[in-house]
Formats: structure tokens, C-alpha cells, sequence
């Protein structure tokens, strides 16, 4: 008997189309997530791997859609070739079967540290763009969730004592958010 074709597919926003990934794959069943990389709840990744059984495959795009890092990549091949699940990587063209020989480990290690690479140098140039735009004056990063009076409202709360975690509950912020507000404050009067 064999098993099902099970798809995984991983975009980084709700504008991308995940169905590129494995166009002309005809699957049994798919499981597609809405976040980025770096984020570790990744719910339909944990209802694939609960749901594939001995003798399914799982048809992935790319490696660096299945995991964050080179860790997590060897951890979860691992986790579904010990179940004898096969993972296919369509674009490094590259199959998992849990019976790999030597070399396909090392290029699974190889194959999951440029993966890796290439996001941190994707990273470091988006970085220096954002800098490069701050010194020109055309960024000027994300627009304020808060308009003054309530940013006020929040100086007030703090001034009279109450604590910080409420305060950012209840204006829908976080904690971080919270400081930041209250630093630009600051630096606002002591100006």
C-alpha cells in the first residue's frame, strides 16, 4: 500500500500565493502556513507532522520553507524519516527516506546552511538599506499606533503609579511599544 501525498507549504505574508510552491503536484492533502520564517508557532507545520503517517510523502518547495534554521531543518527531517515518511525538496531536488547515505546527509547539512546563510545576508542587506534610507530621510519607520493624546493618557497612568502591563493591555500594545512610547516622551521634554 502506499502512502499519501501530503504537501507543506510556508509563505511569509497573506498577500503571497502559496500555491506556486507545488504547482502540478497532485496531492492528497496540503497544510499551508501564513508566517515567517523566524516565527516558531507554526500551526499547520504541527498538524502535518500529527497527521502523516507510515509511507506518506511529504512535497516541500524549498528547505527554507520547512524550517527556520539548519537545526530545525535536521531535527524535523529526522522526526519524519524515523516515522518512514519521505520528505521530497522540490527545488534542491532532493529526497529523504530515513535510509540516506552519507552524502545525502551532507548535503542535507550543506543545502540547510546556505539556506541559512542566505536568509541572515537577506536580513544584513535589508538592514543596510533601512540605513541608508534613514541617513536620506526616506524612511521613517513605522507610523505611531497611538496619536499624542493618548500617548499623554498613558504618561498620566504611569506618573499615578499604575502598572505597565495594564496600561499596554488596554491601549492594545505591547509592554515594548509601552517604553518606546514613554522614551520618545522623555526625549521630547528634555529637549
Amino acid at each position: 500500500m502506499t502512502g499519501k501525498k501530503i504537501g507543506y507549504l510556508r509563505v511569509s505574508t497573506f498577500e503571497q500565493n502559496p500555491e506556486r510552491q507545488l504547482e502540478g503536484i497532485k496531492l492528497n492533502r496540503c497544510f499551508i502556513d501564513r508566517a515567517s520564517g523566524k516565527n516558531v508557532t507554526r500551526p499547520q507545520l504541527d498538524a502535518m507532522l500529527d497527521y502523516v503517517r507510515e509511507g506518506d510523502t511529504v512535497f516541500i518547495h524549498s528547505m527554507d520553507r520547512l524550517a527556520r534554521n539548519l537545526d530545525d531543518l535536521r531535527r524535523l527531517v529526522t522526526q519524519l524519516t524515523i516515522q518512514k515518511v519521505k520528505i521530497k525538496f522540490i527545488k534542491e531536488d532532493l529526497t529523504f527516506t530515513g535510509e540516506d547515505s552519507a552524502m545525502s546527509k551532507l548535503l542535507l547539512s550543506v543545502m540547510g546552511a546556505f539556506a541559512e546563510f542566505e536568509r541572515s545576508l537577506i536580513k544584513e542587506r535589508q538592514m543596510e538599506g533601512i540605513a541608508l534610507a534613514k541617513k536620506r530621510g526616506a524612511y521613517k519607520g513605522r507610523k505611531p499606533i497611538l496619536l499624542q493624546d493618548k500617548i499623554s493618557l498613558i504618561k498620566v497612568r504611569v506618573e499615578r503609579g499604575d502598572k505597565k502591563s495594564h496600561i499596554a493591555k488596554d491601549f492594545g500594545i505591547s509592554r515594548e511599544t509601552l517604553y518606546q512610547y514613554l522614551k520618545k516622551q522623555n526625549d521630547k521634554t528634555a529637549s
